[in-house]
């Protein structure tokens, strides 16, 4: 993976009429850490990026794969069925571009700021009375008992309800309960056998997202401002610039 220093594209220019896009990940950014957001979409200096996991990314293709067998036929999924949840796949011609974060996923201008919020979904099902239900794939292997009570989950919290706020502001009737299907895999068989078992976990979450529209205004705030915010006390990307800047360097002859 190359680091781009610094980019010159797909910048936010507070004199620029054109409405800017801005991602669920980046809303997640600006909470962990304003100066991050700032230098990333201002400046076009991003954190350095963690390679994706290859795994969670099979894990997410393959269930995306067989909810859609049963999206096609109108039928419940067994782990639907087991948690007694009287639904089905939505079945929807947007659903692929609703899935495609890079360049497309679900989107909403919200003409006060002038941003575009969008994000990337995994599945949306259905009730029978037309009521959507937001979720989420979820892959991991741990001993753990498989839970949201996790600290660092609280951004698959606020994932999910980004989410339903999304498709509430595309005129969505939508459940405030969504769900995480979690595939926890099983690292205690006696052989591997050129397989991987999962346990497959359903869990439920309650969304709330009042928090949402403030956000976008401070997030906004921070955007149009011509000075660098301070960095958040947790952000170990600031802390570490920062040390870097401090650093006492030696020049050394070889």
């Amino acid at each position: 993976m190359t680091y781009t220093a610094q980019r010159k594209r797909n910048l936010f220019n507070p004199t620029s009429s054109k409405p800017f896009k801005v991602s669920r990940s980046k809303i997640d950014l600006f909470l962990q850490c304003p100066k991050c957001l700032y230098l990333d979409r201002r400046l076009g200096i991003k954190r350095p990026e963690m390679p994706r996991f290859s795994l969670n990314i099979a894990v997410d293709e393959l269930l995306k794969r067989e909810f859609d067998i049963y999206r096609e036929k109108q039928k419940s999924h067994p782990i639907m069925t087991q948690a007694g949840l009287n639904a089905v796949p939505f079945l929807c011609e947007e659903l692929e571009a609703w899935r495609d974060s890079l360049r497309r996923g679900i989107m909403y201008h919200d003409t006060e700021t002038n941003l575009i919020i969008s994000g990337g979904i995994d599945d949306v099902w259905v009730r029978p009375d037309g009521e959507l239900i937001i979720v989420d794939y979820k892959a991991t292997s741990t001993k753990k008992e498989i839970n949201l009570d996790d600290k660092w989950k609280d951004g698959y919290k606020r994932q999910m309800e980004v989410y339903q706020w999304l498709f509430r502001k595309n005129g969505f009737k939508v459940s405030s309960t969504g769900y995480f299907v979690y595939c926890n895999g099983v690292s205690d068989n006696d052989m591997f056998d050129a397989k991987l078992d999962f346990e497959i976990h359903l869990l439920p979450y309650r969304g709330d997202d009042s928090w949402i529209k403030e956000t976008i205004q401070q997030l906004h705030r921070c955007l149009t401002t011509d000075r660098l915010p301070p960095a958040s006390n947790t952000c170990e990307y600031c802390a570490y610039r920062e040390a870097v800047a401090g650093a006492k360097i030696e020049k050394r002859l070889l």
